[in-house]
């Protein structure tokens, strides 16, 4: 990870608008319907060019592929890993479950949208041994990111690119065949081991999506005790370390949120009662979430439990889930605020607080609002460098 030597540096958290037909594409192969899988891998590439086009036009430093490629963040992975069939389901959020007008509305509203995760009854489940299979699809993948990077690597600082948590495909996969839970996610995490070193040893930054490590509170152990809930943090901080053993620490950051989804968020666990865990990951750095309304105040958790002096923060500055954009007055004032409590601006990148789209057609946010979002977020970190650095 590349410090913000000179100037604050932006960056995003990984998921970007893909183009409407390949969420149409997408929607239908997870519907059952035959498609031409040929299609959807043109489409696919093609869109990873527009969206690192668009990440140079809207001046983002540290570049992703838009996860263009992917139907979901963590999802993609029904394709990649040997063990899943069947049909599960997915636990209800506490505070979707607080308010039921709310999530009849919310139900509603997704129900209409053209997308790779219209229910979630469409779930896998973990029917047999956990292994990886998906060398070609990691394959074509990276390759469609180098080859796009290969002319344009000059407009930026550095690539990255994602994969999910052991801990969130376990959440969001039911166990029917492992004897334990434990044992469940340490077969992920040596599957998703594979894919790991793959993205490092392409040269790209490899980001971590945890939303498990925050989302899994008022989820999977809403009715459970909070150290029941950090027992499960520090097991999958624990998967994660071995998985990333063999990838130097600089080339690694972990992503932590509370779900991507418009809710009220008032059962979210306080940032401070998980940070300490989350700090023990092998890392060079962490992206959080700090442009939302329900965890803006959260950076100053890190006034008593401090970074490594070699770890970075991609602090996020901007709201994913609103079609509001952020006025670079905001975002440099957010930005200023965070790099004082860190103690050291060449520490702190700009980031956003989530991905725009992290299941193909599911982004709450317009396009057109997005790539005006982040000219924002590069506008709102040049305020901010001009006073920091």
């Amino acid at each position: 990870m590349k410090r913000s030597e000179t100037r604050i540096l932006t960056t995003h958290t990984g998921s970007l608008p893909r183009p409407p037909e390949l969420n149409r594409l997408f929607a239908a192969r997870i519907r059952g319907e035959a498609v031409d899988e040929s299609e959807i891998e043109a489409q696919g590439r093609a869109a990873v060019g527009r969206a690192v086009e668009l990440q140079h036009q809207c001046g983002i430093d540290v570049v992703g592929n838009g996860e263009q490629q992917r139907e979901s963040f963590v999802l993609y992975l029904r394709h990649r890993l040997g063990g899943l069939g069947g049909g599960g389901d997915r636990t209800s959020f506490a505070d979707w479950d607080n308010y039921p007008e709310f999530r009849r509305d919310r139900i509603e509203q997704l129900a209409a949208k053209t997308n790779a995760v219209s229910n979630w009854n469409q779930l896998p489940k973990a029917v047999g041994e956990i292994s990886y299979k998906g060398q070609t699809s990691l394959t074509e993948e990276c390759d469609a990111f180098a080859a796009t990077m290969a002319g344009r690597r000059q407009h930026f600082v550095e690539p990255f690119m994602t994969a999910p948590s052991p801990g969130i495909l376990a959440a969001i996969v039911k166990n029917e065949y492992y004897d334990t839970t434990e044992a469940y996610i340490a077969a992920v995490g040596r599957a998703l081991k594979t894919e790991y070193e793959a993205i490092a040893s392409r040269g790209f930054v490899l980001q971590l999506d945890c939303p498990d490590l925050a989302l899994e509170r008022h989820t999977s152990f809403k009715s459970a005790s909070l150290s029941e809930f950090q027992g499960f943090v520090e097991l999958v901080i624990s998967t994660i370390n071995d998985a990333i053993s063999s990838i130097p620490r600089d080339q690694v950051r972990l992503h932590v949120c509370w779900g991507n989804y418009e809710g009220p968020h008032d059962r979210d666990v306080p940032l401070d009662d998980i940070l300490p865990i989350i700090l023990k990951a092998n890392v060079g750095g962490f992206v959080l979430p700090f442009g939302n309304a329900r965890h803006a105040h959260e950076y100053n958790c890190f006034r008593n439990t401090k970074l490594a002096d070699d770890q970075l923060l991609v602090a996020g500055v901007i709201d994913t889930l609103t079609n509001v954009v952020e006025h670079p007055e905001v975002i440099a004032d957010r930005l200023e605020r965070i790099a004082r409590v860190i103690g050291d601006p060449h520490r702190v990148l700009a980031g956003t607080d989530c991905g725009f789209d992290t299941s193909a057609g599911m982004g709450r946010v317009s396009p057109d609002v997005v790539w005006a979002k982040l000219k924002s977020l590069r506008d709102g970190a040049a305020l901010a460098s001009k006073r920091l650095f």
